[in-house]
């Protein structure tokens, strides 16, 4: 069952759109699905419908829905990939990682489901990191994050499971920066890495040109066992 719904802001004062996709049975876990610069589209709802299918409870949470609520974007569309641009030049991740804790607290409050993971692409592969450094998300998840370069000062207060899925050929985040990732992270005794030889940023995407078949399925093979050991 799939539904859209309003999550309350961490501080109250008001409260933001979410895609929530409901297993058959009551939920023990729950996955906060963190999406690209697109919004919540049909990518998205259907990562979040294939974690219900698997007997979770999934969220997308609308990331602009401070200045573009219900922001739905195709990738494959020059000018909609131009305005998520703009989109991403506008964000606050710090603002990002409050919505993210908002959302655990309402999944363990008023849904009553106590373990709670995340995963995220792109820009929502950086949130999944921060929320790994800056929450008590039980495990987090991200692929293709970008800027995670410039934040591997944050890794020391990684207290709970992390993994990272790095294409190699990423046109966003480059030969150095993912240098730098795997010098900051490799040995950290809550990360795990995994590098994807020749595949570009996107490669795990639901649907549209930027997706590797084989890719996606390894790199989510990885993704499923890590939840059910994780979230168990």
């Amino acid at each position: 069952m799939t539904e859209q719904t309003t999550i309350p802001t961490l501080d109250g004062a008001g409260e933001f759109p979410a895609y929530v996709a409901r297993p058959t049975a009551q939920a023990t876990a729950a996955i906060i699905v963190i999406p690209e610069i697109f919004g919540v589209n049909a990518g998205i709802r259907a990562k979040c419908d294939g974690w219900a299918a698997l007997g979770y409870l999934a969220v997308a949470p609308d990331l602009f829905w401070r200045f573009a609520p219900g922001a739905e974007l195709d990738p494959d569309i020059p000018a909609q990939l131009q305005e998520a641009f703009g989109y991403f030049q506008r964000y606050d991740a710090d603002d990002g990682v409050q919505d993210i804790e908002a959302v655990i607290r309402w999944l363990r409050t008023s849904e009553s489901v106590p373990r709670v993971g995340c995963t995220g692409y792109c820009l929502g592969g950086r949130l999944a990191y921060m929320a790994a450094a800056r929450t008590d998300i039980d495990a987090a998840v991200g692929y293709y994050g970008v800027m995670i370069d410039q934040m591997l000062g944050e890794a020391r207060a990684i207290a709970r499971p992390l993994m990272l899925h790095i294409p190699t050929a990423d046109h966003f985040v480059g030969p150095e920066a993912q240098a730098a990732i795997h010098a900051g992270l490799d040995d950290h005794p809550r990360v795990t890495l995994f590098d994807y030889a020749g595949l570009d940023h996107g490669f795990a995407t639901e649907m549209g040109d930027r997706r590797d078949a084989a890719g996606a399925e390894l790199a989510d093979g990885r993704t499923r066992a890590f939840f059910a050991e994780h979230l168990a």
